[in-house]
C-alpha cells in the first residue's frame, strides 16, 4: 500500500488565517504537492491518520467472513438481502483499496492508494446530483425551491394526488415522501424494517415534508425530475457547468440502470441514479472528489469564478428541521451536540461537513482549517476517528 506525505515546499501562512491562492490546473499530475509543516500540520501525527485510514480498510460483517470486500457485485446485494426488492440494476464495479488526499490551502499534503482509478461512490453520487439542481435554481430553470415539481414535469408519476404538492426543497432534503414504483423499485421497500419489511406498504407515505427518510427511489425521482427540467443528460450538464470548469480529469462516469431509459421530446436519455444502492451512480477518481471538496469550501467558487452560487450553499448547508444534521442531499453537517448525527466529531469545527456514501466513501470539508480530506473504502463507523486523527495533527 502506497502511502506519501507531500515533499518540501514553501507557503506563506498569514496570521489571520489561510487564503488560498492557489487552485489545482487541469490534468492530475500537474497538482501541487507541499510538505505538512510548511501548511501548519505536524507530518507525524498526519501520517498517523493516513496509516489509520489504511488499516481501518472496509471489512465484511459478523457472519461473512471469506467474502470478497472488494468484489461489489457480491458486497452490495449482500448488503440489503433483507430488502423485498434487492436485486441490481446498474454496474457494480469491482472496487480498489483504501486510497485519499489530504489538501491545504488547495495544496495535497498527503496521499494514498490508487488515485487515478474510476470507482463507485455510492451516495456522493447525490451530491453530483444536488448541485446539477442548483444549477438549474441559478440558470432560473426553476424558479424558487419552494414550487412544487409537479408544476414542472408532467410525467404521471409526479402528478398523482399525494405526489403532486411534493416541493423541490422537500425532494432535495429527503422529507418528500414521494409514493410511486420508478425502475422497478417501489418507494416503500427502501431501508425498510428489518424486522416487518412491509410496514412502510401497510402505512402508506408520509405527507411532504413531514418526516425525513433516506430514500434512494426518492433521490432517483428528483433525477428523473431534473432531467425533465433540463430536457438533456444530467452528466452533460454536469460535465459542461462543473466538472469542465473545475478541471477534472474527464474519466468520471455517472449511470443510471437498465431500465432508467426515458424519452422526452422525442429524444431517448438515461436518467441516471442519486447512487450506488442498486448499482451504477457516480464513477470519479480521487482527484475528482477532492477538487467536488474543494468547490464545496469555496461555496461555489473555483479560481474567481462562481460555479454554483454562494446562496445554493447557504441553502445546501441549512439544517433541515425533521433531521438537523443533514442539509440538501447529500450535505452531511458535523452536530455533535445532536443524538444520532451521521458525523459527531467534538474536535471539529461545527461549520465542517461531509460528503458521504457507503463503502465508506467520505469527502470532508473544513473551513474554518481550510482542509479538505478525502476518505475512500473506509470502515464507516471509523470516519469520526480519522477525522480527529486530522484534527491532532494541526498545529495549534
Amino acid at each position: 500500500m502506497r502511502a506519501v506525505i507531500a515533499g518540501l515546499g514553501l507557503c506563506l501562512v498569514a496570521s489571520t488565517g489561510w487564503a488560498q491562492d492557489y487552485w489545482p490546473p487541469r490534468g492530475d499530475e500537474a497538482w501541487e504537492r507541499r510538505a505538512p509543516e510548511t501548511l501548519g500540520f505536524d507530518p507525524d501525527a498526519l501520517q498517523a491518520a493516513v496509516q489509520f485510514a489504511i488499516d481501518n480498510e472496509t471489512r465484511p460483517r459478523d457472519g461473512w467472513e471469506g467474502v470478497d470486500v472488494r468484489d461489489l457485485s457480491v458486497m452490495v446485494p449482500l448488503t440489503w438481502a433483507f430488502e423485498p426488492h434487492s436485486s441490481p440494476l446498474g454496474e457494480l464495479r469491482r472496487r480498489g483499496g483504501p486510497a485519499g488526499i489530504i489538501l491545504r490551502d488547495g495544496y495535497i499534503v498527503a496521499e494514498w492508494g490508487d488515485l487515478d482509478r474510476v470507482d463507485m461512490t455510492f451516495s456522493i453520487s447525490k451530491t453530483f446530483l444536488s448541485h446539477v439542481v442548483g444549477i438549474a435554481v441559478d440558470d432560473g430553470l426553476i424558479a424558487s425551491v419552494d414550487d412544487r415539481v409537479s408544476d414542472y414535469v408532467s410525467d404521471p408519476l409526479f402528478q398523482t394526488e399525494h405526489n403532486r404538492a411534493i416541493t423541490w426543497d422537500q425532494m432535495l432534503r429527503q422529507t418528500s415522501g414521494w409514493w410511486g414504483t420508478l425502475w422497478d423499485k417501489p418507494a416503500w421497500a427502501d431501508r425498510p424494517a428489518r424486522d416487518n419489511p412491509a410496514r412502510d406498504l401497510v402505512a402508506g407515505p408520509p405527507e411532504p415534508g413531514a418526516a425525513w427518510e433516506y430514500n434512494d427511489v426518492r433521490v432517483n425521482a428528483l433525477a428523473l425530475a431534473a432531467l425533465h427540467v433540463f430536457e438533456r443528460p444530467l452528466p452533460d450538464v454536469l460535465a459542461e457547468e462543473i466538472m469542465e470548469p473545475i478541471g477534472s480529469s474527464g474519466t468520471w462516469e455517472w449511470h443510471g440502470y437498465h431500465n432508467s431509459y426515458v424519452e422526452i421530446d422525442g429524444e431517448r436519455m438515461w436518467s441516471v441514479s442519486g447512487g450506488g444502492h442498486w448499482g451504477g451512480g457516480m464513477m470519479l477518481s480521487a482527484y475528482d472528489q477532492a477538487r467536488l471538496g474543494l468547490l464545496g469550501l469555496h461555496r461555489g467558487n473555483w479560481g474567481g469564478e462562481q460555479i454554483l452560487s454562494e446562496d445554493w450553499f447557504e441553502a445546501s448547508l441549512t439544517p433541515t428541521a425533521m433531521a438537523p444534521h443533514y442539509g440538501y442531499m447529500n450535505f452531511f453537517l458535523n452536530r455533535p451536540d445532536i443524538d444520532g448525527a451521521t458525523i459527531s466529531v467534538e474536535a471539529a469545527p461545527q461549520t465542517s461537513f461531509a460528503y458521504l456514501g457507503a463503502g465508506a466513501n467520505m469527502v470532508y470539508i473544513d473551513p474554518e482549517h481550510d482542509i479538505v480530506a478525502v476518505v475512500r473504502w473506509i470502515e464507516a463507523r471509523e470516519r469520526g476517528a480519522f477525522i480527529e486523527h486530522l484534527m491532532a495533527a494541526i498545529r495549534p
